[in-house]
């Protein structure tokens, strides 16, 4: 066989060239992937030097793509795609209940909802170590940003197990010192004259109030952010009227409902991971303590 015009190519230099495309830029692309400038210009060139052609044209708005590396990104994302399934596969290989998994769910959640379970979870498993990523995005569990992962939404991709664990009931809540600042009683002919907390970005609220017919947009809100500790502390410091989890509501004794119960949808709640870590033991084993106590929470929730 004559392999005179087979590449050899360095994964590294595939992993140096995509960071490029997604980041527009060299500098930028290395500060994101934690490399040095000089060292990501050095694999992009060995790169178009294995190619033998320019991958990239360098401008004061960063890098652009060239017709050689336009062809490129396809099969360089293949290539990303299957190391990644050859990473999960090795990983669902471990049989040993020592490492590291890493939880992502939202800031609430995993602020005042996970501790008490992941601290039940460390005395059943010492020797499992945890990392916690608390934010609202949804981490590709596919390229192993998080191990398992607490949603809110059901997860679209076929190659995830997901779990239904049911709903948590949500509520809007006020502080009964901001109540009592007001002029008038809360009803829903005087909504308008309350200020809401509600997210920046995220269309979260907006969408699950049109939904009961009820047109919000993003500036009904007189404070915004999507970070959900800040709305809740805002709540909580009698700037208006919020929304949150009603068994989290019922820990502080200042708050007061003031929509109806059940005016608000209840929160569905979906425990997934990759199909290939739920061989791992270890993934396993936190999946169903996640699984086991999250649902005794949501089973025993009062209603508030």
């Amino acid at each position: 066989m004559d392999n005179s015009n087979r590449l050899n190519f360095d994964w590294g230099l595939i992993q140096a060239f995509l960071a490029v495309v997604e980041h527009g830029a060299v500098a930028r692309a290395a500060e994101a992937i934690g490399a040095t400038q000089p060292t990501l210009s050095r694999q992009i060139a060995a790169l178009e030097a294995e190619i033998g052609a320019a991958l990239f044209t360098r401008g004061a708005r960063g890098s652009v793509l060239t017709a050689a590396g336009e062809a490129l990104v396809y099969p360089a994302r293949q290539m990303q795609q299957a190391a990644h399934a050859l990473q999960l596969a090795a990983s669902g290989q471990s049989q040993s209940l020592k490492g590291t998994v890493r939880i992502t769910a939202s800031e609430n959640t995993s602020v005042y909802l996970l501790p008490p379970i992941l601290a039940s979870l460390r005395i059943k498993y010492p020797d499992i170590q945890l990392e916690i990523v608390a934010n609202n995005a949804v981490d590709n569990l596919l390229e192993r940003e998080a191990d398992i992962a607490i949603r809110m939404s059901k997860p679209q991709q076929d190659t995830l197990v997901a779990r239904h664990l049911g709903g948590l009931k949500m509520g809007g809540y006020a502080s009964k010192e901001y109540l009592a600042r007001k002029e008038v009683p809360f009803s829903p002919a005087t909504m308008g004259e309350f200020d809401w907390i509600g997210y920046d970005k995220n269309p979260a609220i907006v969408n699950s109030t049109r939904a009961l017919g009820i047109e919000l947009t993003r500036e009904s809100f007189a404070i915004r952010c999507d970070n959900q500790l800040v709305c809740w502390q805002a709540m909580l410091d009698g700037m208006g009227i919020g929304f949150g989890f009603a068994l989290l509501a019922e820990r502080y004794s200042q708050l007061v409902r003031v929509l109806p119960e059940n005016w608000i949808p209840d929160t569905q709640v979906w425990l997934t991971a990759p199909l290939e870590l739920r061989s791992n033991p270890r993934i396993r084993a936190v999946y169903d303590h996640l699984a086991e106590h999250l649902i005794q929470l949501i089973q025993g929730q009062n209603k508030v």
